[in-house]
């Protein structure tokens, strides 16, 4: 077909878009359902987990979302919100943990919850456990794991990272020790903690800090390693990580900062009972949590061009790869960015991991109770992005504004603002100063 019409999978991104080969992106009147359930079959989805990828910053100005007539999905269950996984999915059972079917994808940003159901009702075969194995661009086919050869019109890499594991030579693939990527190893993790004494957290991300949360509201002995000098170093500055690390304290959790691991050691019946530190520390711990980053899934896909500089699949503008009809979406693809006149791969969308890559000055408004802000300045006194905790719906709507407008600011109003709420309205009159000149 000359031209095709992706159809969004969820109502949070209603319009359909007709994509003009060479041509990029234009907007098209939504289809009925039977013609769209025809279009969509020529579409065939490589997904670790979600079918779908929608990136507000991509540097066209456009958002899109992709709808499929076939999603080669890696896991047994429909794709879901990942993030539930080490934040509700772990409460202990008193708590109302969150299971599926409660947060399929798309519920986390206020669109259609995608049950199994879903993608029946809208004509979407998805073939669970069999992830694509094999690619043949040149026959615009690809074959999955249980021998099956798909002809594609339109391909789409949705496969998204791995986690980094530790070695096995050092203990990396003990019993109890913990890697989290998909809902199986949240349900072995969640087994883990039911009967676990001593829990150690290895990374000081956001993995690290929601596991470790998690632990303590399971009443265990808690404690967080990792190397730096502070947690999340990518987007704290030193006082506002210090304000967290003493939250956690608070709750009986310990931080071992500025160190490395040698080894993990198993006890007597096989399963992790020490973490050894290379300054010969040890660390007792019957479970172990593994969050120390991870790593774009390529294969098989490498013939489509990758990027060495940030990892994945190199795609343009449009998430078009280097082959005609084949894109990349999510954390697997790496895109130009031209606000910052670079490529980047983005594994987290929000808006602070994104203006913390701008150190600048900083200014902090707020007690922590619970709001903070932290506002990032560059020596020309332009507001390059700004950190919100507890902030509200329309709040948060306003800081991708201000990112991308890195307006003049008033520093001296901003140090002496009375509440973050003054605060944002100073950073928000920068924005309409800014459209003045």
């Amino acid at each position: 077909m000359a031209n095709t019409v992706l159809f969004s999978p969820s109502s949070s991104s209603p319009s359909s878009w007709a994509l003009k080969r060479g041509l990029g992106l234009r907007r098209v009147p939504r289809c009925p359902n039977s013609l769209g359930r025809a279009l969509r079959r020529s579409f065939v989805a490589a997904a670790a987990n979600s079918p779908g990828f929608a990136n507000e910053n991509r540097d066209d100005g456009f958002g899109f979302g992709f709808g499929f007539g076939l999603v080669c999905n890696v896991q047994a269950v429909a794709p879901y919100e990942r993030p539930a996984l080490t934040k509700g999915y772990l409460f202990p059972p008193d708590k109302k943990p969150a299971r599926l079917p409660g947060f399929h994808t798309c519920v986390g940003s206020g669109g259609e919850r995608q049950t199994p159901e879903w993608y029946t009702e809208h004509g979407i075969e998805v073939l669970y456990q069999d992830p694509v194995v094999a690619f043949d661009g040149q026959k615009q086919t690809v074959t999955t794991t249980s021998g099956k050869i798909l002809k594609y019109g339109s391909l789409i890499v949705s496969t998204g990272c791995e986690a980094a594991r530790f070695p096995e030579k050092i203990g990396g693939n003990l019993p109890g020790v913990h890697y989290i990527r998909d809902v199986a190893d949240a349900d072995s993790l969640v087994s883990s903690l039911g009967r676990a004494k001593k829990v150690a957290v290895i990374g000081g991300g956001y993995i690290g800090m929601e596991v470790a949360a998690a632990a303590a509201g399971w009443n265990l002995d808690t404690t967080i390693i990792f190397p730096e000098d502070h947690i999340m170093p990518r987007l704290f500055t030193p006082s506002l990580a210090r304000r967290y690390e003493e939250l956690y304290q608070q709750n009986g959790v310990k931080f071992m900062k500025g160190v490395l691991i040698d080894k993990l050691e198993a006890g007597a019946g096989g399963r992790v009972a020490n973490v050894i530190l290379k300054n010969g520390s040890v660390i007792e711990a019957d479970t172990v949590v593994v969050g120390i980053g991870a790593k774009p899934v390529v294969s098989p896909f490498e013939a489509v061009g990758l990027n060495n500089s940030v990892g994945g699949i190199q795609v343009d503008s449009h998430f078009r790869t280097s082959l005609p009809g084949v894109f990349a979406v999510g954390d697997v693809a790496a895109f130009p960015l031209k606000i910052y006149n670079r490529t980047a791969r983005v594994e987290h969308v929000d808006h602070a991991r994104k203006s913390a890559q701008h150190f600048g000055e900083t200014i902090e408004v707020g007690n922590f109770d619970p709001k903070v802000a932290t506002f990032w300045i560059d020596s020309d006194s332009r507001l390059k992005g700004v950190f919100l905790e507890s902030g509200s719906s329309e709040e948060v709507s306003l800081l991708p504004q201000l990112a991308k407008a890195q307006s003049l600011v008033d520093k001296a109003k901003l140090k002496s603002a009375s509440s973050i709420e003054d605060a944002l309205e100073i950073a928000r009159s920068s924005l309409k100063a800014g459209s003045a000149v």
